[in-house]
């Protein structure tokens, strides 16, 4: 098999987006939409991948990292003159280039692979991937000869009256044999209405050798689609959203409403989960059998056990055991570990701690840099205070302990196993195993007191 290269030409900065944030960083389902296009192409396996930067160089490359090397269009001239900025790398390889658009970000990996295998199949110098457009207006059209081969490109701007009558349209993304793409772009001339450099010309020039070009159309037009402003992205994230909710449907997933339910390509759903509206799952997320989310939930890069609830409640960077009750309204922060069959129940707060197996926090508490061990009951109220203004420091509770209504356990601080805390109880020293620990005023009743005010006042 002939080796593969990519170039994705992500150097423009995206005028009409109206942003200070680069084109190609902006988030489709949460992800940039260069990070789609390099992902889709993977499975393609390109022996390298060269990103061409321009505008916000230095964020493109840093978000990029090792998935691709980054070469620097210091002035945009032109499609064909970003190409031609990989030539150092790839100009002497033998083999077949496909070079994309990092603003097409819904391009599946099963087209490019379809592009590519076309190419070969057929021997082609050049092929290009095509659509039929229900509205081709802005695109390049794909004009074809009596025999049905592809003729020429030509770009929107400096089509016909009868060119601009063609609904077959050029995508930007094309296959090509390596060293007659570098050697071509070397005879694109600049003589158009923009002053550019067209990669599309170089399929002119190939035709004028006589070197076979050839067309692939993709059946769906939609994943073709180029994002330059905020309407494109919109419509672009409806898309890739309604895809990955099929996909997950045709899984076994049941989604109440897919048209509210928000779910990142990263995400891995088993079988028999529920999915209720406005439920928003996004990063490296793990969703197991029989789960139930939301609605209105919000969970990010989190396992989340099998038969899991999680109702109405916000979840992130966490880890949470099978058979778990949350919300709700509950909200579960970074580095927390919810053991099986446990419960955080309504206004509750978990952070970077751990709650072991069958342990409860029922309503109204804050659990923050604590290790609660197996079947803990945590009652209303109650704050793990771990912050002295400075640092913060661990709350252990261990096993079958019993912490009482509007309690504060004041960290650094030990609950000994299977020990009581009184209701209202303000815990600055370890608790021993087994051992009821008050620590509040004793009250005090003023009979009569009440009516002394009351009498004042009306003074």
């Amino acid at each position: 098999m002939a080796k593969r290269y990519a170039v994705i030409l992500a150097a423009g900065k995206g005028t009409r987006m109206k942003s200070k944030l680069y084109k190609v960083l902006h988030p489709v389902l949460g992800r940039p939409m260069v990070q789609h296009v390099i992902d889709q192409l993977k499975p393609v396996k390109p022996d390298e991948m060269v990103t061409i930067v321009g505008h916000g160089a230095d964020k493109v490359a840093e978000y990029i990292g090792e998935d691709s090397e980054t070469v620097l269009q210091e002035e945009q001239l032109g499609t064909g003159h970003a190409v031609l900025q990989a030539e150092d790398l790839l100009k002497n390889q033998e083999g077949t280039t496909i070079v994309v658009c990092g603003d097409t970000p819904l391009i599946t990996h099963e087209t490019y692979q379809a592009l590519c295998d076309h190419h070969e199949r057929e021997g082609a110098k050049a092929t290009i991937l095509t659509a039929k457009a229900p509205d081709p207006g802005g695109y390049g059209r794909v004009i074809r000869d009596d025999q049905n081969q592809v003729k020429r490109i030509v770009e929107h701007k400096d089509a016909s009256g009868n060119e601009l009558l063609v609904d077959e349209i050029n995508t930007g993304t094309y296959c090509f044999d390596n060293k007659a793409l570098f050697e071509a772009l070397h005879h694109v001339s600049n003589d158009n209405v923009q002053g550019e450099y067209y990669l599309p010309d170089v399929i002119e020039i190939l035709q004028n050798r006589n070197e076979k070009v050839s067309a692939f159309q993709t059946a769906d037009f939609e994943e073709t689609l180029g994002i330059n402003d905020r309407v494109a992205l919109a419509q672009a994230e409806k898309s890739l959203k309604k895809r990955i909710n099929e996909q997950h449907m045709r899984n076994g997933v049941t989604l109440i409403d897919p048209d509210n339910t928000y779910i990142s390509p990263e995400v891995v759903i088993e079988a028999d989960v529920l999915i209720h509206p406005g439920s928003v799952i996004k990063g490296k997320t793990t969703i197991k059998a029989d789960a139930e989310i939301g609605p209105h939930s919000e969970v990010e890069n989190c396992y989340v056990g099998e038969g899991t609830t999680l109702e109405q409640s916000v979840a992130k960077d966490s880890r949470i055991g099978d058979r778990v009750q949350i919300g709700p309204y509950s909200h579960i922060r970074p580095e927390a570990k919810i053991g099986n069959e446990a419960k955080i129940g309504n206004f509750v707060e978990v952070k970077k701690s751990s709650l072991g197996d069958k342990s409860k926090v029922s309503h109204l508490s804050y659990i923050g840099d604590a290790d609660v061990g197996r079947n803990v009951n945590i009652g209303c109220g109650t704050i793990t205070v771990n912050y002295d203004g400075k640092n913060k420091y661990l709350t252990t509770i261990d096993d079958d302990s019993f912490i009482g209504c509007n309690s504060n356990l004041v960290a650094p601080v030990t609950v000994g196993k299977g020990s009581y805390v009184a209701a209202g109880s303000t815990i600055t020293k370890d608790v021993p195993e087994d051992a009821l620990s008050i620590a509040r005023s004793r009250q005090t009743n003023k009979e009569g007191y009440a009516s002394r005010i009351k009498n004042q006042k009306k003074d």
